[in-house]
């Protein structure tokens, strides 16, 4: 056989990732991300792995976000003994991102365990749901050990994790971090090199090649693009003549292919009135971010404004132990820093992600004296779109109150909180907030969504349509064909429409669907 690609993840969607390379000897995966969105939907497509993990050579890992990264642990779980490429700065970040997506699914498996228990003993005895609980707690607090008794003597099978820590730490051992700009082997005959994506820390473009029998067959999958002229990381790259110039087949991300963000250096003006406005209402801001890149681009642009007297200095809180361990990985990596951050911080002896008016929450009880406090303050708390997390919490007690700002600055994913806060908000915005306020639910309660609701896609990690059409035409690459991923269906489709105008071959894979090359 030559060479083929098979999509089974973020086709026609943008969770999931995950792309199987295949020739004659070898099966290299190009990313394993964690399906997200809807609980139980979700729970069913990470656990239907569609192929035997053992079956793998290798892994190449285009950066750390759970989307692409979150279900390694399970593949080697299941047999998957190779190696896990990635650049060395994805490398260090996945040793925090996966034991703490780890602790998630035995968290939520805790929970669901607990919440049936309850149920049960409920059914059986005719007590209320508050008396049930009791008998499952000791000291005040629900006891595992008590829960998985009763769950045996009434043969209730029990929700077990995705994965472990244990198999997080196992799958850690996989990885294999690589420079950027290094040919390296994943496979008989097949080389890999990373590029510069400009997404987040360590993001990379994976340029792999295959030759076999005086040929050479190519692919180049771009992970997730990111933005041009934003600030700590360096721009999508340009310059891939290393790899010749000839692909036969790119796969593309397509998150925001109908759409135009606002301009780069539009953000700290934006951020700017925003806090003020809030300040002035003496309310509190609240910021759902994913704890790796997001996070650290808001306290580079809050440490901006604060130095330069734009803004009030109230207190910034980062309440997210995995964000405070992440930015700890951007302080350590600061050669894939822009020239910007460099001349702005480093040079000037501070740190873009350290200023006095910042503290980092690590314990509960932190955490939940925070959340009551009214004082205006800024809160920047995972997860970014609000299905998990201490963000649920800082809602719960502040999405009510109409002095309140939450500001939405990444991608909300279909059926998702984040989604619902932004889409509403966003209604009662244009209504002039008037009239009753809607109302979401989350945590088993519906919530006024009273809090103003404000969103800058300019803090985007994605490259917009002009962007991701920048980067084809910058590459200095020829493409034969293009397969569109990592888009939701609409973005996808007029994607597709615009690079077809622009002459180019286009694919938009569904789940299963293959594409062949040579």
């Amino acid at each position: 056989m030559d060479m083929q690609v098979r999509f089974y993840g973020a086709a026609r969607e943008v969770t999931g990732s995950m792309h199987l390379v295949e020739t004659d000897s070898d099966k290299i995966l190009l990313d394993a991300g964690m399906f997200q969105g809807r609980r139980e939907e979700s729970d069913r497509k990470n656990r239907q792995l569609p192929f035997d993990p053992a079956i793998i050579t290798n892994v190449v890992l285009s950066h750390a976000h759970i989307d692409h990264s979150g279900r390694i642990p399970l593949l080697s779980a299941r047999g998957f003994a190779g190696h896990i490429f990635s650049t060395r700065a994805t490398a260090h970040a996945c040793e925090y991102m996966l034991p703490d997506s780890a602790g998630i699914q035995e968290s939520d498996a805790s929970y669901l365990n607990y919440k049936r228990a309850v149920d049960v003993i409920s059914d059986l005895t005719g007590t209320s749901r508050e008396e049930a609980k009791k008998r499952l707690k000791k000291n005040g607090r629900k006891d595992e050990d008590t829960v998985s008794r009763f769950m045996a003597r009434y043969d209730i099978r029990p929700v077990s994790p995705l994965y472990t820590g244990a198999d997080a730490e196992h799958a850690l051992t996989l990885f294999s971090g690589q420079p950027y700009n290094q040919e390296f082997t994943i496979g008989k005959d097949m080389t890999c090199i990373f590029y510069e994506a400009g997404h987040i820390l360590g993001s990379a473009v994976s340029i792999v090649r295959w030759r076999k029998g005086g040929k050479t067959f190519s692919v180049c999958y771009t992970g997730d693009l990111g933005r041009y002229d934003k600030p700590i990381i360096k721009n999508p790259a340009r310059d891939f003549s290393q790899s010749g110039s000839e692909i036969d087949l790119l796969l593309l991300e397509s998150t925001y292919g109908n759409r135009a963000h606002e301009p780069v250096a539009d953000m700290a003006p934006r951020l700017k009135r925003i806090i003020n406005e809030t300040i002035e209402r003496q309310g509190v801001l609240i910021i759902p971010a994913f704890a790796f890149g997001r996070t650290q681009e808001l306290l580079y642009t809050i440490h901006e404004l604060y130095n330069n007297d734009a803004v009030p200095k109230i207190p910034v809180y980062v309440d997210s132990p995995l964000a405070t361990r992440i930015t700890k990985v951007f302080g350590e990596h600061p050669e894939v820093y822009d020239r910007e951050t460099h001349q702005t911080f480093l040079e000037n002896g501070m740190n873009p992600f350290m200023f006095s008016q910042l503290q980092f929450v690590e314990s509960v009880q932190d955490s939940m004296a925070l959340m009551r406090e009214e004082k205006p303050h800024i809160v920047i708390s995972a997860a970014g779109m609000c299905e998990a997390g201490r963000i649920l919490h800082h809602l719960r007690y502040k999405i009510h109150n109409p002095r309140n700002t939450i500001l939405i600055v990444g991608y909300m994913a279909q059926h998702t909180l984040g989604r619902r806060i932004l889409e509403k908000g966003g209604e009662y915005r244009e209504a002039g907030r008037q009239g009753d306020p809607p109302t979401v639910r989350f945590m088993g309660k519906e919530y006024p969504l009273k809090a103003h609701v404000e969103n800058m896609d300019g803090f985007s990690a994605h490259a917009d349509k002009n962007e991701m059409l920048r980067f084809l035409k910058d590459s200095g690459l020829k493409f034969r064909k293009i397969a569109l991923v990592h888009g939701e269906e609409d973005q996808m489709s007029a994607f597709a429409d615009t690079l077809r105008d622009e002459g180019y071959t286009v694919v938009e894979p569904r789940f299963g669907e293959s594409v062949r090359i040579g």
